[in-house]
């Protein structure tokens, strides 16, 4: 059962071949025989079945939805009633919230059912969730390798069949590298399509919620729950809600044919994408893939994305210095963790926060701190900020050449635990062709595509980015690729793991 998508559990949960209750078990025990991949933070049995006899009888009375009784994790960077809301971190270690994220609250009401909440990287910091205070993830596919992150616990579970879906957000890379690294396909919507609002904040201007799933198909069901307004959030988009799942099985243009079903689709591929850097494994893993969009109908067309290399630093300036305003709440005084021993207000707030928060987090309010400190705000913040501008109007220069831009989602597949903790600037090189994209707002996707590494082991995905508000067409066009190949149903279940 662990083994069929979504969209195939949806018509088992139909055709009345299991209970929501019993899917729920299922997953359950799965969760309970593969702890030592560390893919959970916390786990409520009595909760989670409680959800699924509910959906149960929305599926016996026919009040169900297309999602009612399918189980489903969440990052914990959400904040969930009756489950513990810690962002990985030892400042919220014992955190249960009064109310749920406005993403947690909106699946519940499509009836599904919660099964936990997944590890993640302290606060959403970090690109191998090896950040968590409470230990890193394993990789699924190699127990030697990093997962990604910071949705390294969604993603783990969703590949190693824990959970059918996850919920996982996106700040840098964060849904769209894990999905890479553990072999499944992860949705970065546009900024602004899915509410914020619940959600531990990182980076105001970036943090944004996706769905991880085996297929592309399953992500647009997830999104169809996911997204809308919400005027909790004032940077939730207020548009019309629109089915994502609409173009999926059609063809490109009307006079698409069944074996050319992307006649008419151009591909962008960004010289910048594909230059020094990019390992040879991971190329052979892409190039095979464009291939294979191209039998399909598609075109491949040259595109220059000129600023990219300049997105790492730009980044890494912008989020930082959100991230400081953002953690200053962080104080030992409401909640959260506070110093057991202090002198005066000043001390306590000094230890809390120096004992609360882990190395990345506080490497990152330092920098952030910095730059917008008196006397280097226009020179470091104010100016990433125009070049994030010129990084958004390099896209849309690129989109009047192409209708998808294509690429690698990481230059390497997930690299061994450990190796790159000593050295964070080697860690946030990693990033080079995801960050401009969340610096431009635009959504972006990974869908698996082959193996690569020394054992062939280490999955590699596929970016897809589309312009704003066009996750619909990207989802068309990930899902025209799945339908002809089988990287997405491929999973490290019931085969040996590195060790």
């Amino acid at each position: 059962m662990h083994q069929r998508s979504l969209t195939e559990l949806r018509a088992a949960l139909a055709a009345k071949e299991v209970s929501a209750v019993e899917l729920a078990q299922h997953y359950l025990n799965r969760i309970d025989s593969a702890s030592g991949l560390n893919a959970f933070i916390d786990v409520n049995s009595e909760q989670t079945l409680a959800q699924a006899r509910a959906a149960d009888v929305l599926l016996a009375t026919g009040q169900a939805g297309p999602l009612t009784g399918i189980p489903i994790a969440h990052k914990d960077v959400f904040v969930t009633r009756n489950w513990r809301s810690t962002a990985g971190s030892k400042m919220l270690e014992h955190y249960t919230s009064p109310f749920d994220a406005t993403v947690v609250e909106r699946v519940a009401r499509a009836g599904m059912v919660c099964l936990g909440k997944t590890n993640m990287d302290e606060f959403a910091m970090g690109s191998s969730n090896e950040n968590s205070y409470f230990g890193h993830v394993k990789n699924p596919w190699d127990h030697r390798a990093i997962p990604g992150g910071s949705s390294g616990g969604s993603a783990a579970a969703v590949a190693a069949r824990l959970t059918p879906a996850a919920t996982g957000t996106d700040t840098g890379g964060s849904i769209r590298q894990p999905a890479a690294f553990t072999g499944v396909t992860g949705i970065k919507p546009t900024y602004g399509r899915v509410s914020r609002y619940g959600m531990i904040a990182f980076a105001s201007s970036l943090d944004q919620a996706g769905p991880l799933a085996q297929s592309a198909a399953d992500c647009g069901w997830l999104l169809n729950a996911f997204a809308g307004f919400d005027v909790r959030d004032s940077t939730s988009l207020e548009r019309a809600d629109e089915d994502y799942t609409r173009y999926l099985g059609q063809t490109w243009q009307q006079d698409g044919t069944a074996d050319k079903p992307l006649a008419g689709l151009r591909i962008g591929l960004p010289v910048e994408y594909f230059g020094a850097g990019l390992a040879d494994d991971v190329r052979a893993a892409i190039d095979a893939a464009l291939k294979q969009y191209q039998d399909l109908g598609a075109a491949l067309v040259e595109v220059s994305l000129p600023k990219t290399e300049l997105s790492i630093p730009v980044y890494y300036v912008i989020a930082p210095a959100e991230a400081s305003s953002n953690l200053s709440r962080f104080d030992g005084v409401r909640y959260g963790h506070r110093a057991e021993q202090y002198g005066d207000l000043l001390d306590m707030y000094k230890k809390s926060r120096a004992q609360g928060f882990g190395a990345e987090v506080k490497r990152r309010i330092l920098v952030g701190a910095y730059v917008l400190s008196h006397g280097y705000y226009d020179a470091y913040y104010l100016q990433a900020q125009k070049i994030r501008r010129i990084i958004a109007q390099d896209f849309q220069q690129a989109f009047t050449q192409c209708d998808v831009i294509m690429g690698p989602v990481a230059p390497t597949v997930a690299w061994d635990l450990g190796a790159k903790t000593g050295d964070p600037v080697q860690m946030y090189l990693a990033d080079i062709y995801t960050l401009s994209t969340s610096l431009a707002g635009l959504p972006g996707m990974s869908v698996p595509c082959g193996f690569g590494g020394a054992n062939e082991r280490r999955p590699v995905g596929l970016q897809i980015i589309g312009n704003y508000f066009n996750e619909a067409r990207m989802l068309q066009v990930a899902d025209a690729f799945q339908r002809v190949s089988d990287w997405h149903r491929v999973s490290p279940v019931d085969q040996p793991a590195g060790v």
